[in-house]
């Protein structure tokens, strides 16, 4: 089953955050998405114009409303950057980035 097939698990803490190898296992199912300091998961979206990035914007948050996990969004004209990361334990799980494989799937026209 792919990621963008999964859902997100709420995470109750207690958990260790992922690290090394896993974190590379999850970041090859998921295309452009960085992984910064094992912490955080980060990806930019370009846009034609701001329109367009706020309807990209507004889908995510019904993914993220959906799915109960919510990424930080970063609105600009023309772009937006998302930011994914569990914050109960304040590094990634694998709910991350099945988050980032179903905004993967948002049209970006």
């Amino acid at each position: 089953m792919s990621l963008a097939q999964k859902h997100c698990v709420p995470c109750r803490g207690g958990v260790p955050p992922l690290k090394g190898a896993e974190l590379e296992n999850l970041k090859s199912q998921v295309r452009g998405w960085e992984v910064v300091n094992e912490h955080h998961l980060s990806k930019a979206f370009a846009f034609p114009d701001f329109v367009k990035a706020l309807e990209f914007v507004n889908r995510a948050g019904a993914i993220a409303e959906q799915e109960g996990h919510h990424p930080d969004l970063y609105l600009s004209w023309g772009k937006v950057r998302v930011e994914i990361w569990t914050h109960k334990i304040s590094g990634l799980t694998e709910s991350d980035f099945v988050l980032a494989a179903k905004i993967d799937e948002i049209p970006q026209n």
